[in-house]
């Protein structure tokens, strides 16, 4: 059979899978996540740059003053909280009637400025959005944003309804950091190629949402964290692997489409869930060990390190987040990925329309 398209599978040549790298713009996005805020890298990935002190502050207060509901939402937040829907299918319907209530324009009808200023409201507006849908379907009161704690603390106040320690706060904003982009990966490439269409912002990122909502793109870390529930001892671990691989199914939290090396995300969330500490971080430690030697064992030749999902699980879970906000946790950190691919795609005012071969019976005149 032909080859329908010519691209390279997956992500690779995007990362450099071979030595374990990514980066932010120049800067190695691991150790941004080491000595930054998530307000830092956010304005990074927006201007190009890292911002001066007065900068950092200034772009903190900007976002945190655009966290709030507007009032025109509520009403569509209390229709679908509690209905059957993902998590990220409730953020969907909710964005589909926001482009009015945010003012959104399509991106080919305003300029780049203006573009900017809705990304941003729109970027910081969804993690209330997901935690007032959470709490309310969960039959709570939707939590204020406090414009007083930083991104990854005021997103895990309004989820959990209490304010965070710093710890827990920081290993959520440090998992945030290493997730706002990573090339062009399936949802923020969905998310371009909606923008490149010249549609509203919203559009855009409830298209991205779609390609996130699928198990293979974001919904690795509870999968991986219910995994080791079922293996529960780091005894049994080497038997379900092999038992698992048997069976033909995949190793959720090991593996990656580009990384050969060792997903150095997962070496920074590592260190991060060994400072949360608790018995599920030496549960997952363990079994990490084992599960590994398993693995090459079984697939020599095949390098399959732990990646980011593994331990992304743990450090949620062990910080006060429920399973069900996992998935919409990545999305929170992601929106901000997406929105600033969505103004650059926007820039370059070009459908996205890739050529396609026909491979069926030849063509009769």
């Amino acid at each position: 059979m032909k080859q329908l398209i010519e691209v390279p599978p997956g992500l690779n040549g995007v990362v450099d899978g071979d030595r374990g790298f990514f980066h932010y713009g120049p800067y190695d996005a691991t150790m941004l996540a080491r000595t930054r805020s998530f307000e830092d890298v956010w304005f990074l990935v927006r201007n190009g740059r890292l911002p001066d002190p007065d900068e950092s502050a200034g772009f903190r207060c900007e976002t945190a003053a655009l966290r709030a509901i507007p009032a025109a939402l509520e009403p569509v937040i209390a229709a679908v909280a509690t209905s059957d829907s993902s998590m990220l299918s409730k953020l969907r319907s909710v964005l589909s009637v926001a482009a009015g209530p945010l003012e959104l324009s399509p991106v080919i009808d305003v300029d780049d400025d203006r573009r900017r200023e809705q990304t941003l409201r729109l970027a910081a507006l969804v993690p209330s959005l997901l935690a007032a849908l959470h709490r309310v379907g969960s039959g709570l009161s939707a939590v204020e944003p406090d414009r007083a704690l930083g991104h990854a603390a005021a997103y895990l106040h309004q989820v959990t309804g209490v304010v965070p320690t710093p710890v827990a706060a920081r290993a959520v904003e440090q998992y945030m950091i290493l997730t706002i982009d990573h090339g062009f990966n399936a949802s923020t490439f969905t998310a371009r190629v909606v923008a490149s269409t010249g549609a509203d912002p919203a559009d855009a990122v409830c298209a991205a949402l779609g390609a996130l909502a699928g198990p293979l793109h974001g919904g690795a870390p509870s999968r991986a964290l219910d995994a080791l529930d079922e293996i529960g001892s780091v005894d049994a671990a080497a038997g379900w692997v092999r038992g698992e691989v048997a069976a033909g199914r995949r190793i959720m939290g090991f593996g990656h489409a580009v990384y050969r090396a060792p997903d150095p995300r997962s070496a920074l969330l590592r260190e991060v869930a060994e400072r949360l500490g608790g018995d599920l971080v030496e549960l997952a430690t363990a079994v990490e060990a084992e599960i590994l030697v398993t693995l090459a064992e079984l697939k020599p030749g095949r390098p399959l390190p732990s990646n980011v999902e593994f331990y992304a699980g743990v450090v949620m879970e062990s910080a006060g987040l429920p399973r069900s906000m996992f998935t919409p946790t990545f999305a929170v950190s992601r929106t901000v990925g997406w929105c600033a691919h969505i103004v650059e795609q926007a820039a370059v005012g070009k459908l996205i329309r890739p050529s396609s071969r026909y491979v069926g019976p030849p063509v009769t005149l």
